[in-house]
């Protein structure tokens, strides 16, 4: 019953200052629209290989440049979010959302739908530097923040593609990605009521330096030359190679589980359904339990002992993923929810981490460092996925995705002895 009710909005409303309550509120609505459209997008993939007669390779690529547009617009929107704020940017980011998946619906090639997913990740670039430095410079319980921020990215990740499960098994996959538009012009007209302090946290001149300070090259550039230092460029390491992990492992994880014999197509009032793709929309509805978990043990743990015990655990279930799915639905059914629950664990510890190795006054710059590698280096994943799936398979995929939560660990074990250095120091 209790774990039930963690999840109600009265239990939000009891634990939070109503400042933290409006912010948390109001990049719910954000993140779900923004996960929503990023995990639809896996599930036509599958049938963009058909459909553009294309190979893994090459649809790959096209996924990865739009996916990558992310990456490379989290800079600018860092660097605005600190100057002009956090709302503009996030209502604007689910405007342009919606705009890049009518051009998707209509695209007649392989090129136009490649300059569609660059329009949408070029939107949705917008969201996470200026959602998360939202939270962090505005709200006083920030880990409990990111732990609802985190779930509702998964309310948004588990439901859109259900939603577009149940609607490609009746509609054309083009009329689907035009319905799709609906979800981010609601979310805009929902967002743009709520009213909140966006630095409650650091409102004051003295805590918040850059507020009133002009944007511009030189002042960027002096901000970047203190931010990429230290503990910092460690902390985005991390983050960078956790993107490239989960954007290998969702790419075409719809694909893998399809081509699976434990699933198979069952007939529902005479249209076939794939019972996979209810699997996978099952395992990204865990993973908003994980991203709950996840956030508010940044609140009551080291973020660094954390994000190693979660890679530890990412290192595990990849070289064991090939084995469990051999070995009967119950096995694979078994390795998908915990995949699920420790890939989206990782994204609130990260985001932690992030905040405690950068100034409040530039989060947001910090953050546009963060989904630059998070998203834009990121995006590697997906064309290095293509790649293996094509010439090597599953088994190799998931081995040679293993390599990136190994160095994480490398990276976070350093983390933790500079830390212990550090405290030994002030003790003597």
């Amino acid at each position: 019953m209790e774990v039930a009710l963690i999840f109600t909005p009265a239990h939000l409303l009891s634990i939070m200052k109503k400042n933290d309550r409006t912010i948390t509120l109001f990049t719910m609505v954000g993140h779900a629209s923004f996960h929503l459209y990023e995990m639809v997008i896996p599930l036509f993939v599958v049938i963009w290989l058909n459909e553009f007669d294309v190979s893994a390779a090459v649809l790959g690529a096209v996924v990865a440049v739009g996916y990558g547009a992310i990456g490379v617009g989290a800079l600018p929107s860092g660097a605005l979010a600190d100057r002009y704020g956090s709302k503009q940017l996030v209502v604007l980011s689910m405007s342009g959302m919606a705009g890049g998946f009518a051009l998707i619906s209509a695209a007649p090639t392989i090129w136009v739908l490649s300059a569609a997913l660059v329009l949408w990740g070029a939107a949705a670039s917008l969201y996470h530097p200026a959602g998360l430095s939202l939270i962090t410079r505005g709200t006083d319980q920030q880990g409990t923040a990111l732990a609802y921020h985190g779930v509702a990215g998964n309310v948004g990740t588990a439901t859109g593609p259900l939603a577009a499960v149940l609607l490609l098994t009746v509609l054309d996959w083009r009329f689907v990605a035009g319905l799709l538009i609906v979800p981010a012009l609601v979310g805009v007209l929902v967002a743009s009521r709520l009213t909140f302090d966006e630095r409650g946290e650091t409102s004051s001149t003295e805590n918040n330096p850059v507020a009133g300070q002009s944007l511009g090259l030189r002042r960027f550039l002096r901000q970047s030359k203190v931010l990429l230092v230290g503990g910092f460029i460690v902390a985005f390491a991390i983050a960078m190679l956790a993107g490239t992990y989960y954007r290998g492992i969702f790419t075409f994880l719809p694909d893998i589980l399809a081509d699976l014999p434990v699933f198979g197509s069952v007939e529902v009032a005479g249209e076939p359904l794939e019972s996979s793709q209810y699997v996978y929309a099952g395992l990204l509805l865990i993973g908003g339990l994980g991203q709950y978990v996840g956030g508010r043990l940044s609140d009551y743990r080291s973020p660094e002992w954390a994000i190693f015990g979660v890679f530890t655990i990412l290192v595990l279930i990849s070289l064991l993923f090939p084995f469990f799915v051999g070995a009967g639905l119950v096995a694979t059914l078994v390795i998908c929810a915990t995949l699920g629950f420790f890939v989206f664990m990782e994204a609130p510890i990260h985001q932690a981490l992030i905040g405690k190795y950068a100034a409040a006054d530039v989060h947001g710059l910090s953050f546009g460092y963060t989904y630059l590698g998070v998203f834009g280096l990121g995006a590697a994943g997906a064309s290095i996925a293509g790649i293996v799936l094509t010439y090597g398979g599953m088994n190799l995929l998931f081995t040679t995705l293993a390599i990136f939560p190994i160095i994480g660990l490398i990276l976070a074990g350093y983390l933790i002895t500079r830390g212990r250095k550090r405290v030994e120091k002030v003790v003597q």
